[in-house]
C-alpha cells in the first residue's frame, strides 16, 4: 500500500514538472515569435548598426568676392588626418605613432578622443603634406583606425591683406561647441573665429554630407550603401574693391617702412551709401596659418607682438582725434550761434583764459571760421570750446554718431568716448574743468574715436549731414548667384543743423587742401577734394598722425580716414597715404580729372 502511494506521488511530481516545462517552452516560443514578428524590424536595424557606419564629409564654405566679382577668399582641396574608431577604440600605440608623425602632443589627441561621440571622424591635423599621406596609406596595419580625409581648406589668396575684414577659421573649441550643439555644430567642425568668417558663419558654413558605409567585423569598409553630397555654403559679395584694398595696403606698408613705425589703420567708404571700399590695419597676420592649424611658433610670434596684429585697429583702435575733431567743434559753434561765420577771433599764440596755444608757438592773428579751419588754428577752436561748454560739445559729438559703435557688420567694434564729463566723474570722481573742455574741442583729453568713426564724421559732411550705416557685405548669394539677401543703404541719422552750416564746414575743408595744412601734399593733385589733417598727442610716445578727406568735392563718392601710430605730424605721415588711396579710388571710378 505504501509503495503504491509513493508511485502515485512520483507520477504527480512528473506531471507537475512536465506542465512547468511545457509552460516555459511555450513562453520561449511566444517570445521568439514576438521578437520575429513584432520587433524584427527593430533588431534588424540594430544588426545593421553593427555593420553600417555614417562617415560625414565637410561642406565647403562660401566664397568671398569683391564688388566686381574678383575672388578674395575661397577653398582648395587638402588632406586631413583623422581617427575613425569604427568597431573598437583607437589603440594607445596607434595614438603614439600619430603623435610622432604629426608632431601633435599625445595629450591633445587623447583629449579629442575623450570628447568624441558617435562615428564622426576625430580630426587630428588638417592640411597635411603628401609625404604624411603616403606614410599612412603605405603602413595601414600600423595605423589602424587612422584615415585620410579630403577636405576643403580655406584659402586666403591675399594673405595678410584684408585679414582683419575677412577673418579666419579654425576648429571649434569645446566652449563654443557647448553653446552651439543645438545649432547642429559637432566636434571637429571648422567655424569662423574672426571678421566676416565669424559674423556670417551660419550662412557660409554650408551643410555637411556623408557616406553610408558597410563594414566587416574588422571595421574595414566593404561597400558604400548611400551617399549625400555636401551642400556648399552661401557666397558673400563684399563692398570691398580688391584693387583699392591692395593699393591702400601697399601705401600704408610703405609709409610705415619709411617712418620706421609699426602700426596704422585706414578706412575708405562711400559716404552716400555706407559701403566700405577698403579697410587696412597694421600690423596684420596671415589667416592661412589658422586654416590648417597654427603652429606654436607662429602663434607665439603673433601673440607676443606688442603692436597686437590680431586687433582690427580700423574699428577697435581708440585714439584722440586731434584736429580732425575741429569738424565737430566748428559745426557745433556755428549751429548754436556761439561763433558767427565772419566773426574775427584773435590768435596771439595762446588763449587769453588758459595758457594753451598752437603747435610750435604759432600766432596767426585775426581769423574768421573759414581761415581758422583751413589753417587748423588751435586758439580759435579753444575759444569755440570755451563758448560751447562741455555739454553742448558732447551733444554734437553724439549727433555725429561718436561715443557708440557704428554698427558695422564686423565683430568687436569699439565705441570710442564722447561722454567725457561722466567718464571723469566715474573714473576720477571729479568735475570737468575749462582746460579739459578746450582739450576736447581740439580732439585731445578724454576724446577718443576709431578710424571708422573718423571716416564717418567726414562722410557726414560730404553727404550734407546724412549718416549711413557702414557695411562690408553687399549681398549673400547662392552658388548660382541667386540673391538670398541684399544689403541696401541704411540711413541712421541726419545732422540737425542748417544747410549753410555744413556748407561753411565743407568750404573750410576744401581750402585745407588748397592753401591750408594739407596744401603742400596735394600740389598737382588731379581731383578737387576736401580734407583735414590732425596730430594727436600721445602720452606713450611720439604723436599720432591723422588725415581725413572726401571727394570729389562737388559729388563725393569717397570718404577716407588714415592714422599712423606715432607717425608725428599728420601732414607728413597720414596725408601721403590718403592721397594715394584717393587718387586710386577716383581712377577706379572713372572720375574726370580737373579740366576734363
Amino acid at each position: 500500500m505504501l509503495e503504491n502511494n509513493n508511485a502515485e506521488e512520483y507520477v504527480g511530481r512528473l506531471k507537475t514538472l512536465a506542465i512547468i516545462f511545457t509552460v516555459i517552452i511555450a513562453i520561449l516560443i511566444a517570445r521568439v515569435g514576438y521578437l520575429q514578428i513584432y520587433d524584427g524590424e527593430y533588431y534588424a536595424h540594430l544588426a545593421d548598426g553593427n555593420r553600417i557606419r555614417i562617415i560625414p564629409s565637410m561642406a565647403p564654405r562660401g566664397t568671398f568676392y569683391d564688388r566686381n566679382g574678383k575672388v578674395l577668399v575661397s577653398n582648395r582641396p587638402g588632406f586631413s588626418v583623422s581617427l575613425l574608431p569604427l568597431t573598437e577604440p583607437i589603440k594607445p600605440e596607434v595614438v603614439e605613432r600619430v603623435s610622432k608623425l604629426l608632431n601633435v602632443p599625445i595629450e591633445e589627441i587623447q583629449q579629442k578622443i575623450s570628447v568624441h561621440y558617435g562615428f564622426d571622424p576625430i580630426r587630428i591635423r588638417p592640411d597635411v603634406t603628401q609625404d604624411i599621406v603616403t606614410i599612412i596609406e603605405e603602413q595601414k596595419e600600423l595605423y589602424r583606425g587612422v584615415v585620410i580625409e579630403v577636405q576643403p581648406i580655406r584659402n586666403y589668396a591675399l594673405k595678410q591683406e584684408g585679414a582683419h575684414t575677412f577673418g579666419y577659421v579654425s576648429e571649434i573649441s569645446d566652449a563654443e561647441l557647448e553653446k552651439k550643439k543645438e545649432e547642429g555644430y559637432k566636434s571637429g567642425d571648422i567655424v569662423g573665429k574672426f571678421g566676416l568668417e565669424r559674423v556670417y558663419d551660419k550662412e557660409i558654413r554650408g551643410e555637411n554630407g556623408g557616406e553610408q558605409v558597410e563594414v566587416d567585423v574588422a571595421g574595414k569598409p566593404v561597400q558604400i550603401l548611400g551617399k549625400k553630397e555636401p551642400k556648399p555654403g552661401y557666397d558673400l559679395i563684399l563692398t570691398i574693391d580688391k584693387d583699392l584694398q591692395e593699393v591702400a595696403e601697399a601705401a600704408v606698408d610703405n609709409m610705415l617702412k619709411q617712418l620706421s613705425c609699426n602700426a596704422a589703420a585706414a578706412v575708405v567708404l562711400n559716404p552716400q551709401t555706407g559701403e566700405v571700399l577698403a579697410m587696412v590695419s597694421r600690423p596684420a597676420f596671415d589667416p592661412n596659418l589658422f586654416a590648417h592649424g597654427i603652429s606654436t611658433k607662429d602663434w607665439n610670434a603673433i601673440n607676443n607682438n606688442p603692436y597686437h596684429p590680431m586687433d582690427n585697429k580700423a574699428i577697435t583702435g581708440e585714439y584722440p582725434p586731434g584736429s580732425t575733431f575741429k569738424i565737430v567743434t566748428g559745426t557745433a559753434a556755428l549751429a548754436t550761434g556761439r561763433v558767427l561765420p565772419d566773426e574775427l577771433i584773435f590768435d596771439s599764440g595762446t588763449h587769453w583764459l588758459v595758457p594753451k596755444g598752437n603747435a610750435g608757438g604759432e600766432a596767426l592773428g585775426w581769423l574768421n571760421f573759414h581761415a581758422a579751419l583751413s589753417h587748423s588754428d588751435n586758439v580759435y577752436f579753444y575759444e569755440c570750446g570755451n563758448r560751447l561748454g562741455v555739454d553742448l560739445l558732447e551733444e554734437y559729438a553724439r549727433m555725429f554718431g561718436l561715443g557708440k559703435p557704428t554698427g558695422i557688420d564686423l565683430p568687436y567694434e569699439s565705441p570710442g568716448l564722447a561722454d567725457w564729463k561722466e567718464y571723469k566723474r566715474e573714473v576720477y570722481e571729479d568735475d570737468f574743468y575749462l582746460s579739459e573742455v578746450m582739450d576736447a574741442a581740439i580732439g585731445q583729453g578724454f576724446n577718443l574715436v576709431t578710424p571708422l568713426q573718423a571716416a564717418m564724421v567726414m562722410g557726414e559732411i560730404a553727404a550734407n549731414g546724412k549718416r549711413f550705416k557702414p557695411h562690408v557685405v553687399k549681398q549673400i548669394v547662392t552658388q548660382d548667384k541667386e540673391v538670398i539677401k541684399d544689403f541696401q543703404p541704411e540711413l541712421l541719422s541726419e545732422l540737425q543743423v542748417e544747410p549753410w552750416v555744413i556748407q561753411l564746414v565743407q568750404q573750410g575743408l576744401h581750402d585745407v587742401t588748397v592753401n591750408g595744412t594739407a596744401a603742400q601734399n596735394f600740389i598737382g593733385f588731379p581731383y578737387d577734394i576736401a580734407g583735414k589733417t590732425g596730430t594727436a598727442e600721445n602720452s606713450q610716445g611720439t604723436d599720432h598722425g591723422w588725415f581725413v578727406g572726401y571727394g570729389p568735392f562737388d559729388n563725393p563718392t569717397i570718404s577716407v580716414a588714415v592714422i599712423v601710430e606715432q607717425g608725428g605730424y599728420g601732414a607728413s605721415s597720414a596725408v601721403p597715404i590718403g592721397r594715394i588711396i584717393m587718387e586710386k579710388a577716383f581712377a577706379l571710378q572713372n572720375i574726370p580729372k580737373k579740366g576734363q
